[in-house]
């Protein structure tokens, strides 16, 4: 006969010891996934603020943006010989304040730097890689102007320069703009840029020399083929730093040259979206950082981001 035995009774955990078995193995499920997706934090904390990490933002349907994001790649005009601002190495990469400033506005897009393609617009070809579209933007010291807003619209300014004149270390002749005329001075700008059309007023136009782009002016300089180049203050702080001392600026800017980002003629959205990626990047001290790293090596001073146009 079998002897009945009796139930048996399981022991009820207190509630105290139920909760911190339930948090241990929270906290051990959180340090087996944490590399993965975090636990319980913010996911925007690590966020890199630096060029090509950004998330997936979505935009307004028919927008540039929205076109640009969902592609992931961007086409960027800018210029090749440009030291501190546009400047092509060896290693075929460009490199440059005005480069950083199309990382920052790509980024805005969640394009990362490896979806960037920049391709090489000298001054004259700068509306015409827009209206073509060669290009998705221009950024390339190019100076807001009213003629030029008859062909493409500007964001910005993102920065302000000034006209100025370069010459050999030893010249003394040349002291500035007016000094130009009565030395009889050559002097060299690139065709369809600002400062070539600011210099006639100063030299006659049989000694004005122009190229396509600046650093063969440089080298018309080292040659003695032309007396001075003259163009933005920084285009030729780039220039003269890279002569190892050979030039020199004459300091003395005469004339305001608020530089611009260029696009398609009348595309309001994108204008104001990136006046909304500057301002942030001005907050946050990426347009510092952008400045310090390029241009501001030999500059020292970092400039503020300027008071932004209106859309149009």
């Amino acid at each position: 006969m079998r002897i009945p035995q009796p139930p048996v009774r399981r022991r009820l955990l207190p509630a105290r010891s139920m909760r911190r078995r339930w948090f241990a193995a929270t906290v051990l499920a959180c340090a087996v996934t944490l590399a993965v997706a975090g636990c319980g934090g913010d996911s925007t904390a690590s966020t890199d603020k630096t060029v090509g990490a950004g998330s997936s933002p979505t935009f307004a349907a028919g927008t540039t943006m929205a076109r640009l994001a969902a592609a992931g790649k961007v086409t960027v005009g800018t210029k090749f010989d440009q030291p501190l601002f546009g400047l092509k190495g060896l290693d075929g990469k460009v490199a440059g304040f005005d480069v950083e400033i199309a990382k920052i506005i790509s980024a805005g897009m969640g394009i990362n730097e490896s979806g960037i393609t920049f391709v090489e617009t000298p001054s004259s070809q700068r509306e015409g890689a827009i209206q073509q579209g060669k290009v998705d933007f221009v950024v390339a010291t190019y100076t807001i102007n009213d003629k030029r807003k008859q062909l493409v619209s500007f964001a910005g300014p993102y920065y302000q320069a000034g006209q100025d004149i370069m010459v050999k270390k030893d010249n003394t002749t040349i002291t500035g703009p007016e000094s130009l005329r009565p030395a009889n001075a050559k002097v060299c700008s690139v065709s369809g840029s600002t400062p070539a059309e600011k210099i006639k007023q100063y030299v006659d136009a049989s000694n004005i020399v122009l190229f396509d782009v600046y650093s063969k002016c440089a080298d018309a300089l080292r040659t003695g083929q032309v007396d001075a180049v003259t163009t933005d203050n920084v285009v030729l702080l780039g220039l003269a730093d890279a002569s190892g001392g050979a030039f020199k600026l004459v300091d003395k800017p005469f004339t305001t040259e608020p530089y611009g980002i260029g696009i398609k003629k009348g595309d309001i959205a994108f204008c104001q979206f990136i006046h909304e990626q500057l301002t942030a990047a001005s907050a946050d001290g990426r347009y510092a950082k952008a400045w310090q790293s390029t241009a501001g090596k030999v500059t020292g001073t970092t400039p503020t981001l300027p008071t932004l146009a209106t859309c149009s």
